[in-house]
């Protein structure tokens, strides 16, 4: 039987090292998104803002 998932040059052992590293990267950006805390509005801007022309006179 075709094994597809297993590649013959490849040592399991490699295999288990890149999914740990890829699951260590994974909870540090989770643990990275907690603590950065929630998204927010940027402050407003206190300049009034009519959206037309005005021509000069």
């Amino acid at each position: 039987m075709l094994r597809r998932t297993e590649s013959r040059t490849e040592h399991p052992s490699h295999r288990y090292a890149r999914g740990l590293a890829a699951a260590v990267v994974a909870v540090a950006a989770l643990i990275t998104a907690a603590f950065a805390g929630p998204a927010r509005a940027a402050e407003p801007d206190v300049t009034p803002h009519t959206g037309s022309v005005v021509a000069p006179r």
